[in-house]
């Protein structure tokens, strides 16, 4: 499905669990993954390089791209700013684990990754850049929009409609014909019943809205670190957030 080496954005959790699936694959090499980490430069994460910052994606003519920051509001960031470089919708590869199931009907778009035992049933339609981790189950007519994160054991009734950006937890569930507004958060383990609002976070069964804790003196609101979905939910540990990403929120 490539046309040429993948390299990983962002030297993160999910790009170790990126290469695994490449790796099972066997069709594809990862040549390295670009991270503004100075620290990681010249490292090696899941046995792949660190070749340098993000500004040296330009070099790699002949490569394509995969973004793996666990947030997908800075999944986009990125890919607007590598987009400015020139860097378009045509150089991002699609990762698919070889246990995932993908019937000809389903369609996942470009820079969007598929992680071990994720199921598709009929004519489910994936954006870019979406993740969708381990043992994540889409029942047919689902439509996920375009930086969405799906976490592991979610699963969701027929029809459902996921906003772009937002984010569903570990082991969460979403009745049929529910639309997930954008930007939204779903708590792990959390029953949605009732459509969710963009930009809110709900949890518990039956998932209901949560209230974002107050601001300290110190925290800058366009501050990654600081989404309401890892910081009321509890769901922080499910998102591997790099330096490069903190930084390139800021």
């Amino acid at each position: 499905m490539t046309r040429g080496p993948i390299i990983l954005i962002a030297a993160s959790g999910l790009a170790r669990e990126v290469i695994s699936a490449i790796e099972s694959r066997g069709t594809d090499r990862v040549l390295g993954i670009l991270d503004d980490t100075v620290a990681l430069q010249g490292m090696e994460v899941g046995g792949v390089p660190v070749l340098g910052g993000t500004d040296l994606a330009g070099s790699f003519a002949d490569a394509q791209f995969v973004i793996c920051t666990g947030v997908g509001s800075v999944r986009r960031r990125i890919a607007d700013r590598l987009a400015r470089s020139g860097i378009g919708r045509s150089r991002y590869a699609t990762v698919i684990h070889p246990n995932a199931m993908v019937p000809r009907s389903c369609r996942i778009g470009v820079g969007s990754v598929a992680l071990a035992q994720v199921t598709l049933t009929a004519d489910v339609q994936v954006g870019d850049h979406v993740v969708l981790m381990p043992q994540v189950v889409l029942t047919h007519d689902n439509r996920i929009e375009d930086y969405a994160t799906i976490c592991a054991g979610v699963v969701l009734g027929g029809s459902v409609q996921v906003g772009a950006a937002s984010y569903l937890g570990m082991n969460s569930s979403v009745r049929q014909d529910l639309h997930v507004g954008a930007g939204s958060a779903l708590g792990m383990g959390s029953v949605l019943l009732t459509d969710l609002p963009a930009g809110q976070t709900w949890a518990g069964v039956p998932a209901q809205p949560l209230l974002r804790a107050p601001a300290s003196a110190d925290e800058n609101p366009a501050d990654d670190r600081h989404l309401s979905a890892p910081a009321v939910i509890g769901t922080a540990s499910v998102i591997e957030t790099s330096v490069m990403e903190r930084n390139d929120a800021r």
